[in-house]
């Protein structure tokens, strides 16, 4: 079994009410082999809501208190993100999940790039893309559960994660 983003199975979960479909992995979620989870939804946060970037750094700083995740109105969500990602670490440790594939860019599942915005990026209607996993990513990392982008899967990787996950 494996962990998926929500977004990327079809789930219209995105932050302004869409999804991030890509048809092999709703398929492997249709077939019972993987688990789709969003990590905002399960912290508190509904749909549709205001986008959200990491402050500085990214979700191992967040992870640590030396950041936090700002909405597009300046709002901290911080707490609603680090709930969302222990509740998704919980349900995967629960399955015995070892691999996520996770939405690139995503505050939350980011895992080789992320959004940084500051007060002062908000005020400005600007923001970074920075190298850096989201909060949910970087917990994942943390407890040895491999973390990799939908944008990384190629047919031959799929394959491997077949034969290695099922």
């Amino acid at each position: 079994m494996i962990l998926v983003s929500a977004c990327l199975a079809g789930v219209k979960c995105k932050y302004h009410g869409g999804d991030n479909r890509v048809e092999e992995i709703a398929g492997l979620v249709e077939r019972g082999k993987a688990i789709a989870l969003c990590p905002e939804e399960l912290g508190g946060m509904g749909t549709p809501r205001e986008p959200v970037d990491i402050e500085t750094e990214d979700g191992f700083a967040v992870l640590a208190g030396t950041s936090r995740c700002l909405s597009e109105d300046g709002q901290d969500v911080t707490d609603l993100f680090v709930r969302g990602a222990q509740k998704v670490l919980e349900m995967a440790l629960e399955a015995g999940i070892q691999l996520a594939i996770l939405k690139e860019r995503s505050p939350s599942c980011g895992s080789s790039k992320i959004y940084n915005r500051t007060l002062e990026d908000h005020a400005a209607d600007r923001r970074t893309l920075v190298p850096g996993m989201g909060v949910t990513a970087a917990l994942l990392t943390q407890h040895s559960i491999k973390v990799i982008s939908e944008e990384k899967l190629t047919r031959q990787i799929l394959q491997d994660i077949a034969e290695e996950h099922f």
